[in-house]
């Protein structure tokens, strides 16, 4: 795990080493352990080094093929990379190091672009050519490394996070205002925009070409994978579904437990989380585990059963794990928001500052964290959004409504009045069309509920998901911390989009529909109606963890932000959004803002996500629009 940067000039000059140092430098965070840089004259690779695998010299990136034609800087790890180093040194490949990144230089140099469609695991690299000289990137098929890119004139410049690519002197920091609406419509970007005008997000499941020569200014993008959930043609018995998943993910969990440092889960009291664990500690004794908690002292109503310590602490009981417990109080957000919006380089999905928390607490003892983030996407935990997926007249009747439900922060009606300070010039941006768009690559043939339920599965997983990903990513790198993602093994996703969707949910005529913005146990009266969703999950996962833990309700992990934005933080919610030199009023309406703010802190409606997400809007624009 590590960061990347590379300088590409397409005019034939010089590419600069003292750019290419600000670049590494900007994100050493991601990379304590060394640093490397390789130069050829229009080309120039950086590397910060996060050691996890083989930590001698060695593995120093960037790094070059004996012959010299491929220089590679590689963030990620490749799970089967024992396996395909065998499969090269029986074609003839000499290896210096014990490294995966040796593994996937060589295979680049055996395969080529193929070579990312043998690979098991996370990854963002980019490979130069010096024959050819051609640049080649690619990024793991479901997001989890990421890796941003800009032109600026006649320069292609990429890197593991943005604020790299800000170290450039040519780029100017311009909100793109059309990602701004779109993040407020969704508290997510589906698109490969970002905050920044100039920046792009390179997509998952995708690999890219830059060719020299001409200063064209092109990136071939070339689709490699995609999300494929789908009902089997002839299905198993489901004593057949249940042994190949236990199969799988032990498979998965132990696949990823392979490191020369210490190597850690986190155990947050549900049963992703805790399935990961009860498999990693049969391998490693003792292993540690870590969990965040909240002070309830000054929560109400739902939130008052948010804290999930006792869980975790049963089940390190029960694993004989070494554990660790952190507890969050209400003054926390604020004490942590301006270093957590620079890490996080702009707003994504969910109030993820506890994350940030627990990966500080995780960094002080080991280097590597398993996490369970994947396991809802895949196997259908979240069926109270799913309920509009059971009767729909067409594929647009599915999109009215499903997009309807995702305008997480301001619905369609509102948007106009609290953008007017710039609508005239995102007033051409439809946010449906953006939604739909998620759907253009992908099977429209929808005949049945199960049909529709997979279309949610296919749209979660390329958006919620992904926009997890790089929150998990962003949160854990700031304190130099690898997280791994085992319910993301390529043979267990593969399976799981094939598993029927009646393994997944059942009821789907007796869903409710909920409010979002309730956090926590919020699903608890909708389980009440159907005890529904990840079913095979929790049938097989009761072969290792406890049924409290596998017959429990469905808890997202947040704090009681609802209870505290109008109790205990209300103070510095009103000093920060009814400022009105406040930075987002340069973007947003003051008014329309102060109201919508008002409903929440006077208890008429649940507005914690949009809060959350204006205070971490204004962050944002202090630390990087000085």
């Amino acid at each position: 795990m590590c960061g990347v940067a590379g300088i590409f000039n397409l005019n034939e000059e010089a590419a600069s080493p003292d750019l290419l140092r600000k670049m590494t430098d900007a994100m050493a965070h991601r990379g304590p352990d060394g640093e490397g840089f390789y130069t050829d004259n229009v080309i120039g690779l950086g590397h910060r080094r996060l050691a996890v695998i083989d930590l001698s010299p060695a593995g120093r990136q960037p790094m070059l093929t004996d012959d010299k034609r491929y220089a590679l800087t590689y963030n990620g790890e490749i799970y089967n990379f024992r396996e395909l180093r065998a499969e090269l040194e029986k074609l003839g490949y000499g290896f210096h190091s014990r490294t995966d990144s040796e593994v996937v230089l060589n295979a680049y140099a055996e395969w080529g672009e193929n070579c990312i469609m043998r690979f098991n695991g996370m990854f963002a690299f980019a490979v130069w050519d010096r024959e050819k000289r051609v640049l080649f990137l690619a990024r793991d098929r479901y997001g989890i490394k990421p890796l941003y890119y800009a032109f600026l004139g006649n320069t292609f410049i990429f890197a593991s996070e943005q604020k790299a690519i800000l170290a450039h002197q040519d780029f100017r920091k311009t909100v793109d205002k059309e990602a701004l609406l779109e993040y407020f419509t969704f508290q997510n970007i589906f698109t490969d925009r970002t905050f920044f005008k100039d920046i792009k997000l390179f997509p998952a499941g995708h690999y890219g070409i830059v060719r020299s020569g001409g200063g064209s200014g092109r990136l071939e993008k070339v689709m490699y994978w995609d999300f494929d959930f789908g009902e089997p043609e002839e299905a198993a018995d489901d004593r057949e579904y249940e042994e190949e998943l236990d199969r799988l993910f032990i498979q998965a969990v132990r696949r990823q437990l392979v490191s020369d440092v210490d190597l850690g889960t986190y155990l947050s009291g549900g049963i992703d989380s805790g399935s990961i664990t009860a498999i990693a500690a049969t391998e490693l004794p003792y292993i540690k585990t870590f969990t965040c908690g909240f002070d309830l002292h000054s929560a109400s109503g739902l939130e008052l059963g948010f804290d999930e310590r006792e869980k975790s602490e049963f089940m390190s009981y029960l694993f004989r794990t070494e554990h660790y417990e952190m507890v969050l109080k209400s003054g926390d957000m604020e004490r942590i928001l301006p270093i957590f919006a620079w890490h996080l380089e702009e707003p994504r999905v969910g109030q993820s500052y506890p994350n940030f928390y627990t990966a500080q607490l995780a960094s002080k003892f080991v280097k590597v964290v398993l996490s369970g983030a994947g396991g809802d996407e895949l196997f259908g935990g979240y069926p109270w959004r799913y309920y509009r997926a059971v009767v729909n007249d067409d594929f647009e009747h599915y999109i009215d409504k499903y997009y309807n439900y995702w305008q997480r922060l301001i619905p369609n009606e509102t948007i106009r009045e609290i953008f007017s300070p710039m609508w005239n010039e995102v007033r051409h941006v439809w946010t449906r069309d953006i939604f739909k768009d998620v759907f253009k690559k992908h099977e429209h043939n929808l005949r049945q509920p199960g049909d529709y339920v997979n279309h949610s599965l296919y749209f979660e997983s390329k958006t919620f998901l992904h926009g997890l990903l790089i929150v998990e990513d962003k949160l854990s790198m700031a304190h130099s911390l690898e997280t791994r993602v085992p319910f993301l093994d390529n043979d267990l996703v593969d399976f799981s989009m094939r598993v029927p969707v009646r393994l997944k949910l059942k009821n789907l005529t007796d869903v409710i529909r909920l409010n979002e913005n309730e956090p926590g146990p919020k699903t608890a009266k909708y389980f009440e109606k159907t005890n529904d969703g990840k079913l095979l999950l929790r049938r097989v996962m009761e072969r290792y963890i406890p049924p409290e833990v596998t017959t429990a309700v469905k808890q997202g992990f947040s704090a009681p932000d609802s209870s505290w934005f109008k109790g205990e933080s209300m103070d510095y919610v009103q000093r920060e959004l009814f400022n009105k030199k406040a930075r987002i009023y340069e973007y947003l309406d003051y008014e329309t803002v102060r109201n919508l703010v008002k409903e929440h802190l006077e208890g008429r409606q649940n507005r914690r996500l949009f809060i959350w997400s204006l205070l971490n809007f204004e962050w944002w624009l202090r630390k990087f629009l000085l």
